[in-house]
């Protein structure tokens, strides 16, 4: 590898990483502001779209729909739950599966969260083609990272480091986010 190429993959500004770790503290903040009127953190908010969508769910099925561990996803419920928003229940068939509910007010607010689904892909100023586009590499990369671990690509060209464009437009300066 070039000297050249060696330095251009190491910027910042060329890591994937970073622009996905951008764009996603961008978007949290976006939905934190919409989601402000449900009364909804976006943790809670991908439980409700999980509900509104499949309906009643196990923990451990909505911990693997939304790639969240118990302990992340326990009090998150528990705080639905005091909300008035879900029921959590123990079926009856098998006490160790705990199966979460809506409740009224739980279906009730789909109805309010619909525009904040619309409000959110216009903040984005991508055209609908280009936001599905985004939206479907986004679940390739997610998969190919997941399956990653389970072979070696090692010897695999499309390693290779992609060709860097130049120059990169500088980003604007950003307070830091505490760590």
């Amino acid at each position: 590898m070039t000297q050249m190429l060696q330095d251009d993959i190491l910027k910042l500004d060329n890591q994937l990483c970073f622009a996905l770790y951008a764009a996603t503290r961008a978007m949290t903040n976006a939905y934190r502001e919409l989601l402000t009127s449900l009364g909804l953190t976006y943790p809670q908010y991908l439980v409700m779209l999980v509900l509104w969508e499949h309906g009643t769910k196990t923990v451990k099925d909505l911990g693997l729909m939304l790639s969240l561990d118990s302990g992340t996803l326990s009090p998150l419920l528990k705080r639905l739950e005091s909300a008035g928003l879900v029921e959590r229940k123990r079926r009856t068939v098998d006490e160790r599966l705990v199966e979460i509910h809506l409740t009224e007010a739980g279906l009730s607010l789909k109805n309010q969260a619909a525009p904040i689904a619309t409000e959110f892909v216009c903040r984005t100023a991508l055209e609908s083609e280009a936001f599905t586009k985004l939206r479907e590499q986004l679940h390739q990369l997610a998969a190919a990272l997941s399956a990653s671990g389970e072979k070696n690509t090692q010897n695999n060209s499309m390693c290779l480091p992609p060709v860097m464009p130049s120059p990169i437009p500088a980003r604007k300066n950003q307070t830091a986010d505490p760590v």
